[in-house]
């Protein structure tokens, strides 16, 4: 499913135009991003939780030269999906 694919069903869902569901998305996925930003953390209970982790420091290989290089820690989003979801999942 893509994005707009996604409108579609919320619009459907919710009896709403796809204009009005499109910026509800829009916004979600706004304040989703914002709050990682500042290291917060977004639990929808029952969805799941998302979340910035730390990803540390390590070694590689450029595939093309197999030279060794460095690779810089980061920080990375992750997101733990919750009891519901996997149900849905597993059925």
């Amino acid at each position: 499913m893509n994005k707009g694919q996604l409108v579609d069903k919320i619009a459907e869902g919710a009896d709403i135009t796809q204009a009005s569901a499109g910026r509800a998305l829009d916004s979600l996925i706004g304040a989703v991003s914002a709050e990682l930003a500042n290291s917060g953390d977004v639990a929808l209970v029952g969805f799941g939780t998302f979340k910035v982790s730390a990803r540390a420091a390590r070694k590689g290989r450029n595939p093309q030269t197999g030279e060794e290089i460095q690779i810089a820690a980061s920080n990375v989003p992750s997101f733990k999906a919750g009891k519901s979801l996997k149900d849905a999942c597993n059925s």
